[in-house]
This record gives C-alpha cells, sequence and structure tokens, in this order.
C-alpha cells in the first residue's frame, strides 16, 4: 500500500516533513516509503529445518541458527531535542520520601502471528534503596521498595523477574530512558545511563535498558507465578522509530493528562509516550527467536502515589478496514483527590491517530462515556466539539494476571490482561445540531490489548466524566509549561 494513496494532502506533507527530519538526524535505517505497520516477521527454532512454511500473509522460516540470515537492530543513542518528544517522557521521582511509584509500559505486535510482548517495568519508593529496616518504617511507615521487569508474550505466557533494592536502577530526568541491573557481571559496574548495547552486554548479566529508541534486556523468572504458564528466560533486543506521541504529526506535542500533570494534583498521572513506532529486531521467548521489522509498537507509563482505586483500559495499533494507519488508545480510572481521604473522582480519556492527525477525546474538551464488565467487555463513547467516537471491545480469552505497584502488598496482582480482544473502532465529524455526520472511521481489529484493574469489581461500571467549566477552560488555554520552566532548569520539574 502506498501510505500517499491514504491520507490527505496536508496530512501527508507533514508526515513525510517529519519523517525527513527524523531521518537526518537518525540516518536511513528505514525508508519513509516503509511506513506502513506491515511487519516482517521470522521465528528461528533451533529444533527445526523447516523452511518457507506458509502462515497467513507472510512466510515464517525455521533454520538452524548458524544457518540463518538474522534481523540486526541498528542501536542509535537518544539525541537531545528529538522529534516526537512528548511531555513527562522523563523520571518523575523527586528524591523525596513521599511514597511513589513509575512504571512504563511498551509493546510490540505481530500481526502475522497474532501475538503481541509487552514489557512492563517498574520502580517502588526509589528514596529506599534497599529494603527498609525498624527504624525506617517508625519513621516513615511501611513501605514497599524494589524493582520489577515483567513481560506477557507469545501464547499468553509470562515472566517477572523482582528486586526489593532498587540501588542499581535509573532513569533520566527529562527523557525517556530507564534502566535496571538485577545481577551484574563479576567484578564489573552496572551503568546508570544509556550505554551501547555491546557495553550493557558485558557489564549486565540480568537486567534491562530502554530509550525512545531502543529496548533490549534479558531476564529470569523468580518463580514467583506458579500458578501461570511461565517461561524460564527472555531475551530482546530491538529498535523503534517513533511515528506518533501526543498530537498531530509534525506538530508540538501535548501532554496526555493536560498541562496541569506538572503539578502533583491529579496522581497517578498517564502520559503516552511514543503511540505509534516501527520495531525491529528479535525477542527469544522459550526456546523460540521471534524476529520482526518495521512491527507495530507502543509505550506508556504512570507515576504518582499509588495507581487508582480501579481502572480499564483497551490499546490497539493493528487494525483491518483502514485506508490508512490507525492508533489508540482509552482509559479510564477511579482516583483519590489530593488532601482528601476516600473522596474519588472518575477521569477517563480517548486518544485517536489517524493519517498523522490526532483526535483527542478528554473532560476539558468534551465528554466520555463507558460501560465496562469485570472482564470480557469494554465499550466507551465520547465527543469533542467537532468529532464523535465509540469503541466496542469483547474478548473469550481468559485474561493472564499481571502485576502493578500497589499502596497495599507493593508489586502484587492487580490486574487482567489480554492482547487477543475483538475491537470495533468508529468515528464521524460532528453536525452542526450534534448529531452523528461523515463517518472518518470504521475499522476492526482482533489484537487489541484490553485490561481491568484494581477493584473491588462487584458488578458493571456505569462512568461518565466531564470537567467543571472552570478547569476546562484552564486546560484548554495553551500554557507550554515545558517551554516556560525550561528557561529556568532548576524549577523544571523531574520528568517533564
Amino acid at each position: 500500500m502506498n501510505l500517499s494513496d491514504s491520507v490527505p494532502v496536508n496530512s501527508m506533507e507533514m508526515l513525510r516533513t517529519s519523517l525527513v527530519s527524523y531521518n537526518s538526524v537518525y540516518g536511513p535505517r528505514l525508508s519513509p516509503l516503509r511506513l506502513g505497520f506491515r511487519s516482517r516477521f521470522r521465528v528461528f527454532a533451533a529444533d527445526s529445518m523447516l523452511n518457507g512454511e506458509s502462515y497467513g500473509s507472510s512466510t515464517i522460516e525455521r533454520r538452524e541458527p548458524e544457518t540463518a540470515v538474522s534481523v540486526n537492530p541498528v542501536y542509535t543513542p537518544t539525541p537531545p531535542d528529538r522529534d516526537l518528544r512528548t511531555p513527562h517522557s522523563g523520571y518523575h521521582f523527586d528524591g523525596s520520601t513521599r511514597k511513589f511509584f513509575e512504571g512504563w509500559y511498551f509493546k510490540v505486535s505481530i500481526p502475522e502471528r497474532k501475538q503481541s510482548f509487552c514489557f512492563m517495568y517498574s520502580v517502588e519508593n526509589p528514596a529506599f534503596r534497599n529494603k527498609l529496616g525498624t527504624l525506617e518504617e517508625i519513621l516513615y511507615g511501611p513501605r514497599f521498595t524494589g524493582v520489577g521487569a515483567q513481560i506477557l508474550g507469545a501464547d499468553d505466557k509470562y515472566i517477572c523477574q523482582y528486586s526489593k533494592e532498587s540501588q542499581y536502577f535509573w532513569g533520566s530526568r527529562h527523557e525517556l530512558t530507564l534502566g535496571n541491573t538485577f545481577t551484574a557481571r563479576k567484578d564489573l559496574q552496572p551503568p546508570y545511563k544509556e550505554v551501547p548495547p555491546q557495553e550493557f552486554n558485558s557489564r549486565v548479566l540480568e537486567g534491562f535498558q530502554v530509550s525512545p529508541l531502543w529496548n533490549q534486556g534479558f531476564i529470569r523468572d523468580d518463580g514467583r507465578s506458579s500458578d501461570m504458564k511461565t517461561v524460564k528466560t527472555a531475551r530482546w533486543e530491538y529498535s523503534t522509530r517513533p511515528i506518533y506521541g501526543w498530537g498531530d504529526v509534525g506538530s508540538k506535542q501535548k501532554a496526555t493528562a493536560g498541562w496541569l500533570a506538572a503539578f502533583p494534583l491529579s496522581e497517578p498521572c498517564l502520559s503516552n509516550c511514543k503511540r505509534g513506532d516501527l520495531a525491529t529486531g528479535w525477542i527469544e521467548w522459550e526456546g523460540e527467536r521471534f524476529e520482526f521489522e518495521n512491527a507495530p509498537s507502543y509505550s506508556e507509563k504512570n507515576w504518582g502515589g499509588a495507581f487508582p482505586r480501579k481502572w480499564f483500559w483497551v490499546q490497539c495499533n493493528s487494525f483491518q478496514g483502514a485506508s490508512g494507519e490507525v492508533s489508540l488508545t482509552a482509559v479510564g480510572g477511579l482516583r483519590e483527590l489530593p488532601g482528601v481521604t476516600d473522596n474519588f473522582e472518575n477521569a477517563a480519556l480517548v486518544g485517536v491517530h489517524y493519517g498523522g492527525i490526532f483526535y483527542e477525546f478528554v473532560p476539558w474538551n468534551g465528554v466520555v462515556v463507558w460501560e465496562v464488565t469485570q472482564w470480557g467487555y469494554w465499550h466507551m463513547s465520547a465527543e469533542n466539539e467537532t468529532h464523535k467516537v465509540e469503541l466496542e471491545a469483547t474478548t473469550k480469552d481468559p485474561g493472564t494476571t499481571l502485576r502493578a505497584p500497589t499502596m497495599e502488598a507493593g508489586l502484587a496482582a492487580a490486574c487482567k490482561d489480554s492482547c487477543n480482544g475483538e475491537l470495533r473502532l468508529q468515528m464521524w465529524e460532528k453536525k452542526y445540531d450534534g448529531s452523528n455526520g461523515k463517518i472518518i472511521l470504521n475499522v476492526t481489529s482482533d489484537m487489541a490489548a484490553l485490561e481491568v484493574g484494581g477493584g473491588p469489581w462487584f458488578n458493571t461500571w456505569k462512568g461518565k466524566t466531564s470537567a467543571p467549566e472552570i478547569l476546562r477552560q484552564a486546560l484548554r488555554v495553551p500554557v507550554d509549561v515545558e517551554g516556560i520552566l525550561g528557561f529556568v532548569p532548576i524549577f523544571k520539574p523531574p520528568g517533564l
């Protein structure tokens, strides 16, 4: 498919301009002509000599590793002032002893195999680099500390490695770079910043490092998930090429939760870092090596004092029926208001990228409505001044239990996910009277990522949210917090 056949001329020009700028910085690793999220995919199994086994629209090659032509992702160091950087890409820990967590989520989808790999990293209460002692608990109260790395991978299998210590965790204050060493190589110091892949492998036995353009690591299951389908080890290296952030392609990117997210008034906060990437590389998963080129990729993060009381989430960037590429993020949660005990508010949003244009549905520009069951059904509708959107997702998959940082038990089983959801997404222009006008999108997917978490979920959750008028007006003011505080870096909050 030629992308220019399906994207409006002005949007296409913005997209080309963005990509030309990107190539001038990062090099011609991938041609703009290969922008479409149509991945090439191979699986290498050491015990197989089959070649050219047909699978759907692509060919899966099975060869002995020494005879295979492998995909070799190209590492590029993170440049300063990179294109498509979204606000709040950095690490938000401010050095204080307040209760705090930060979590990162990265997903690679392989449409030809109907498989996805979801990488989840988290750190809890990093002010305490080790498990709290008795005196610290007396002074600060009980805290859960540590670093976790989880992967939900092919065939819904799972791996988790966790340490109660965080002294080898690092994160960049203002960029999407982070890493952790669970086990260093003998007599070598673990890295505390982004390093070239070869150096990482020479210094780290078990751990990970991530940047906007790179993700690599090796972890070993720690045996905490005996009731789940697990794999013993996982190793991965892949590069990513950002295409969508949280805004129009070629425009300044927005903060997902608005400019007030720069202040700890509405935690936990969500930031979509890279909603549409092209990923190239490999993942070793239970004896198989999954190799991919130009695979759809996605990332987001959360931070704050604690996760919401309960929440739901829908994400997809692998659709059928579209004349261009589509990326969807939809989420809702019940979160505690600051300074008030047991007082909660509903929060929700829907974000759609299509043809280089970003369609945002948030409480300060419209209304978001949802109906979500304990498991198996997600329905959301939303509207802003100019458009309406509706999505419906279902799954017969039983789901996989994942861990999340919790106030009550630290990194504990707190949510259920599936990457095999059936999804329909529709979007319309609004007529002058507010009714549905021209339909812009009517697409489906069988690879939607679905989640419910927290609780209690006694029954179906029906909700609606829109911001008070004074808050709507405030958040719609184009305040460039990053630009303002950037003039005085000492006042720029961590993470922003």
